[in-house]
Parts: structure tokens; sequence; C-alpha cells
């Protein structure tokens, strides 16, 4: 089975960007614990991270010639706003699961509308980074190995 996990604008920034909202790991942090249950699984992982929509949207679209089996999308500011991202991910066909860090329904209201919770598999919000480690669990129980 193949993963590729997509993140989002200033994901990047995590473990320097508003601490006390988002904690201390970094987005190399998330990318070892997903690797390395990934690993346990006997499940290859492939991770993105993108500031722009365009790129996040080619990215998609190549994954559909990939091979890719899943994915896990935390969209970051574009959960909110991006019809394009989610034109794209309905264009590939690939099952995903969306995975927030902080709890978005108990932020500002705008949060509170995701563009993709509708067509995803699951969304795992508020868990912080474990919320990878589970979405991973989650499509390795639901589409095997």
């Amino acid at each position: 089975m193949k993963v590729l996990v997509i993140n989002g604008p200033n994901l990047n920034m995590l473990g320097k960007r508003e601490v006390g909202i988002y904690g201390e790991s970094t987005l190399a942090d998330i990318e070892v614990m997903v690797g390395e249950k990934a690993s346990a699984l006997g499940v290859d992982v492939l991770f993105y991270q993108s500031n722009h929509e365009g790129e996040i949207i080619e990215r998609k679209q190549s994954a559909g010639t990939e091979d890719i089996d899943a994915m896990i999308i935390n969209p970051g500011g574009y959960t909110h706003s991006s019809v394009a991202i989610r034109d794209a991910i309905l264009a590939v066909g690939i099952p995903f699961v969306e995975v927030h860090i902080t709890n978005v329904a108990s932020r500002e209201s705008f949060r509170k509308n995701s563009m993709f919770s509708d067509i995803a598999l699951g969304t795992i919000s508020g868990l912080g980074p474990m919320g990878y480690v589970l979405a991973l669990e989650a499509l390795v129980d639901r589409y095997g190995r």
C-alpha cells in the first residue's frame, strides 16, 4: 500500500508558529512519527507540503498516475476556501482522511466549515500530530496493505 500525506500552507512552520495552539512538534517530527508507523505496518508513505494552492492541486493530480492507494490531507487554511483543491481530489478519486492538528470546531467560526469533510473517508481533528498516525491506521485497516 502507498499513502501520500499532503500538508497545506503554514504547516512548514509547525513548532515555531503559535506553539500554544499547534504545539512544539515540527512537520519533520510528524513525518518521522508517521514514517515509523508506516514502516511497522509495511506501508510506503510519501510526504508533500506546499504553501501554494496550484502546487497542491498539481501534486494531487499526479498522485492519480503514481499508484497511490490513499491520502492523508491537512489542507491548512485552504480547508475553508479551496473549491479548486476539492475538485482535484474528486478528479483523482483516491480515498483520503482529512486531518487537523487543532480542534477546528472549537476555534473561530469561519474554521467550522470544511470544503473536504463531506468527501473524506473521515476527519480527525484536535488530536495533535497523533491524528496523522490514526489516519494512517484507519486507511490501512480499511484498504489493506
